[in-house]
């Protein structure tokens, strides 16, 4: 029987309802904006226009519903790309026996790892011009070294246990040894990381943008949004409050899912089934009937 913890609920419901806002905002709003109307007078409240108007005197709504999808769609293909790297890059270092190569191959992730991220992609960003697809390649670049290294610590342990070993004297395959039982083992360890590292992700390409890397300067984009209407936030909050919390609650809201989900799939680890507790036969205890026999 399944035991509810009402602390574990609460905090799977509210990280729901906070993810949920910003993506369904993200992914349809641009179907319900609509075509943009003429341009008001610039930072006013109220009005023909619901949260006013921004810097340019653009309508603030228009621009939260169309600002969402190049924030939520260059994070998640920028963490998705740099699992797609790490993973390989973790497992392979920490399968191999070749001590040599597994230097060649991650030393340079930790030179890497010296240069803070939103430098490197501040110093990409001068020799050429990244759009959409070029800022997503450099978050996924700058994530890489410290996503590989974690992978390859938890697969290293995986990796020592005597189950390993016995796949290699059978002459399994590397691609079995390494996803179908190390890969495998690790799924909770990178589920854990998924949602910190979504999270990163989401307020590197949010400082891109606010920076200037990878958008236009007056591009109907959140991070922008923040940062060009700052100045007149005491006259039009809306235009900088409303887009900032979007950021936030997504960020929030997706670590507290994750951590939801982790305790939920922990609770269920943690309690034994009938199947696995050991009888009589199991523990060398014979019992009196059993002894007869």
């Amino acid at each position: 029987m399944s035991v509810r913890h009402p602390a574990r609920t609460a905090r799977f419901a509210l990280g729901l309802a906070l993810v949920a806002v910003p993506l369904v905002l993200a992914l349809v709003g641009p179907l319900f904006a609509g075509e943009p109307g003429p341009r008001g007078a610039s930072l006013t409240l109220g009005g023909e226009h619901r949260l006013g108007t921004d810097f340019v005197g653009r309508d603030v709504w228009q621009q939260v519903l169309h600002g969402g999808r190049p924030v939520v769609l260059t994070a998640l293909a920028a963490t998705a790309l740099s699992y797609l790297v790490a993973v390989p890059v973790g497992l392979f270092g920490a399968l191999t026996h070749h001590r040599w190569l597994e230097e060649a191959l991650m030393r340079p992730l930790d030179v890497l790892l010296a240069v803070p991220s939103l430098l490197m992609i501040l110093l990409a960003a001068t020799v050429f011009s990244p759009g959409a697809v070029g800022l997503a390649l450099l978050v996924a670049l700058v994530n890489v070294p410290d996503a590989a290294r974690l992978v390859r610590a938890a697969a290293a342990e995986v990796a020592a246990r005597p189950a390993v070993e016995a796949l290699r004297m059978q002459g399994e395959s590397w691609w079995r040894m390494a996803v179908g039982y190390v890969g495998r083992s690790m799924v909770r360890t990178l589920a854990a990381d998924a949602g910190t590292r979504l999270t990163g992700v989401l307020y590197l390409v949010a400082t891109a943008a606010f920076l200037g890397v990878g958008v236009a300067p007056d591009a109907a984009d959140w991070a922008v949004m923040v940062d060009r209407n700052r100045t007149g936030l005491f006259v039009q909050p809306w235009a900088v409050v409303v887009p900032a919390l979007l950021i936030v609650g997504l960020t929030t809201g997706t670590n507290l899912l994750f951590d939801a989900a982790l305790a939920r799939g922990g609770g269920r680890a943690a309690r034994p089934s009938r199947r696995t507790l050991p009888g009589p036969r199991d523990t060398g205890i014979r019992t009196g009937k059993e002894a007869h026999l």
